[in-house]
């Protein structure tokens, strides 16, 4: 694989560009692999890659029934932070946050990440005790956030209106190291590394079966024939629980539709991430010079990937409440995504009842600021057959057990 420099764009400057080599291999499937990862998404990417880069597991193949990167990878609004509320949760996040820091370098591609800083508002009493707790079990764990007063926040942000007869702002909580990626070149930069490492990236290759045999598994059946495989994951987001039903189990996830948008280009009016929780809302500004909004879930379970226009109207309307500035300018595309939401709003990273089949989903939509700490953390349970500290947590015992790690607050804007 030919490293990206300032030299080599010199020397194919005057090569007329003709030396480039495609950045990944487009691979036929094998008749075997020692790992299988269905899903060729952010973490699907990210845990062939550290099966790669950490336990020299190579013969890998990523299976993707659509074109890589073009499911919720590339429809979310890359927002990254850590300031989770409990223990296992900011150990995860604040894993994928940090390695966020230093990933251009790692894949020798420039994801764009921007620590811009992230402001979580608080614009009601409750919310406020909330962010506050959770502000003292960040710092518990090392974690840089501060509650901010109404003028502090009105300082980061200019643009904003504390004083909104509906939602007035009390205060905020503020991550100064959280930010934003370019969620496309997160994926292809990981697809270009795990293709250097021998790693075989198959796109249009649905998988329409499970083998097993003597209850572990022993293969899968696709689109494109039959492909035998020791170990088995499934990282396919809001399908899993279609995968999870070839397979013969069942997911407590619900897959409902999660929308975003963005306006026309305008000047930079905002250089951090805001996120509403009270009216489900969130901004940013892009490179492009757009406003990128969000909001939360739609109300009912579907696999329709636009969702429905009552949703964003609300949003919107409240957003315009807390940045008037934002009232006149006119929307230039919106999508949608389908988000898979547990019961705790915490995601599952676990082995399954079928010996050698394991599972990450249930990320709702936190899924893209978790993607290089849930790859490492699925590729170590990969590796040794057993979840490690970051993934054990987040089994799939904890919903027999009573072990749910509840993060409806940190998540609130979402659920």
């Amino acid at each position: 694989m030919k490293k990206y420099s300032v030299f080599s764009i010199a020397k194919e400057a005057f090569n007329g560009d003709q030396g480039w080599e495609k950045a990944w291999k487009k691979n036929e499937p094998k008749a075997e692999y020692d790992v299988v990862i269905v899903g060729g998404g952010g973490h699907g990417l990210a845990t062939a890659y550290y099966l790669a880069k950490n336990y020299n597991i190579t013969n890998v193949a990523i299976l993707e029934k659509g074109w890589l990167g073009g499911g919720n990878t590339g429809r979310n609004t890359t927002i990254i932070r850590s300031n989770y509320l409990q223990e296992s949760s900011i150990g995860i996040y604040e894993k994928a946050r940090s390695l966020y820091e230093t990933m251009s370098q790692d894949l020798n591609f420039n994801i764009m990440f921007s620590p811009r800083g992230v402001l979580m508002l608080c614009q009601t009493e409750h919310e406020l005790r909330a962010m506050k707790r959770t502000e003292h079990a960040n710092r518990l764990h090392n974690v840089d956030t501060k509650m901010v007063t109404p003028d502090e926040v009105k300082e980061i942000v200019p643009i904003i209106n504390i004083n909104g007869p509906r939602f007035p702002v009390l205060g905020g909580l503020w991550q100064p190291r959280g930010g934003t990626a370019r969620h496309d070149a997160v994926a292809w930069g990981l697809a270009r590394k795990c293709s250097s490492f021998g790693i075989d990236i198959i796109e249009q290759c649905e998988v329409t079966g499970v083998k097993l045999r003597q209850g572990k598994i022993s293969g899968l059946d696709t689109s494109r024939g039959s492909i035998k495989a020791k170990k088995v994951c499934f990282v396919v987001a809001g399908h899993s629980s279609v995968l999870a039903d070839l397979a013969g189990f069942r997911l407590p996830i619900e897959s409902v539709p999660l929308q975003a948008l963005v306006s026309e280009p305008i000047k930079p009016m905002i250089d951090c991430v805001v996120m509403a929780n009270t009216v489900h809302g969130y901004l940013s500004q892009s490179d492009k010079g757009e406003l990128v909004i969000g909001g939360g879930t739609d109300g009912y379970n579907c696999y329709n990937q636009r969702g429905s226009f009552s949703h964003v109207e609300e949003t919107v309307r409240a957003l315009v409440e807390t940045f008037p500035v934002i009232s006149r300018l006119k929307q230039l595309r919106q999508w949608g995504g389908i988000a898979d939401v547990t019961g705790d709003r915490s995601p599952i990273i676990s082995k399954t009842p079928i010996s050698g089949l394991f599972i990450n989903c249930g990320w709702g939509t936190g899924g893209f600021k978790a993607i290089p700490g849930s790859g490492w953390a699925t590729a170590e349970m990969i590796k040794e057959d057993n979840p490690g500290s970051l993934a054990a947590p987040f089994s799939l015992d904890r919903f027999v057990e009573g072990r749910l790690i509840d993060e409806s607050v940190a998540a609130a804007v979402a659920h």
